[in-house]
């Protein structure tokens, strides 16, 4: 594919995309969050029809069971935080955006002056608007409307678990990525806010354009905005500009799995 942004040409190959999400292993290890119960696979069963071929079944049908939010990579809208029940399969339009992936190293609260509400604890670690600004002023390249975050090389299916076990974005983050225009954010953290911030949801709020306390999306200012969470950037895939086609069911759900694809883009 060849195409034109900012003025410049570029090609990606859309059959080679690198997938950036975490697989869901119903019967094996899996990530989570906020103690949420592990996702589960079970033969469906009708009087004397098993949905498992194994148990003398004609064919396999299952009845899957999970969290989107806490089992796996997933991608949110503001209906997360509003009591409108908003879609998010209606609100991510689907098809192809351009994105930029990069590596940015949380900081310790104790060493930033960028807070979040409540403030960060000392030993919280932090994504902050500085860390993204350093990170993005060593690309060139027309401006992205997704941005994809790698924070860490642990290992992807892991328990997270406490009220700050991993890094999260404070305010100043969020606004950033909203005065970048930045419509689409990418992350390899559980959530974008602490685990337990008192219900705040901070960076969701920023992000999504809604006031402190509103519950009504009609309130938010970005109402295509989107939050992919839990997501997992491998070591072999190259920070630069991509092509992402961010891929999720038709659930009429806030939250729904999802599978992020990158395509590598290259100037001609």
């Amino acid at each position: 594919m060849r195409f034109e942004a900012g003025g410049r040409s570029f090609r990606a190959d859309l059959g080679s995309p690198f997938s950036i999400a975490i697989p869901l292993d119903f019967a094996g290890s899996q990530p989570s969050f906020f103690d949420a119960p592990r996702a589960e696979a079970r033969p469906f069963r009708a009087g004397q029809f098993v949905g498992d071929t194994r148990a003398g079944g004609s064919c396999n049908c299952e009845i899957l069971t999970l969290a989107p939010h806490c089992n796996g990579t997933h991608t949110e809208c503001v209906g997360h935080v509003t009591d409108d029940r908003v879609a998010v399969s209606e609100r991510v339009p689907g098809g192809l955006c351009l994105a930029r992936l990069v590596t940015v190293a949380p900081v310790a609260a104790s060493e930033s002056r960028e807070g979040s509400q409540p403030a960060p604890a000392p030993g919280d670690r932090l994504l902050t608007a500085a860390a993204l600004e350093a990170a993005l002023a060593q690309e060139e390249g027309p401006p992205p409307s997704a941005l994809v975050v790698r924070t860490t090389a642990d290992e992807p299916r892991r328990a997270y678990r406490g009220p700050a076990p991993a890094p999260y974005l404070t305010r100043q983050a969020a606004a950033w990525l909203v005065a970048r225009g930045i419509d689409t954010l990418v992350l390899d953290l559980p959530s974008a806010d602490r685990a337990d911030d008192g219900g705040n949801l901070t960076a969701h709020r920023v992000f999504f354009g809604l006031p402190p306390g509103s519950r009504r999306a009609a309130d938010a200012t970005r109402p295509r905005a989107n939050i992919t969470e839990l997501a997992w950037i491998g070591p072999e895939i190259p920070d630069g500009l991509y092509l992402l086609d961010l891929q999720l069911p038709p659930f009429l759900a806030d939250a729904a799995p999802s599978r992020p694809l990158l395509f590598p883009v290259h100037a001609e």
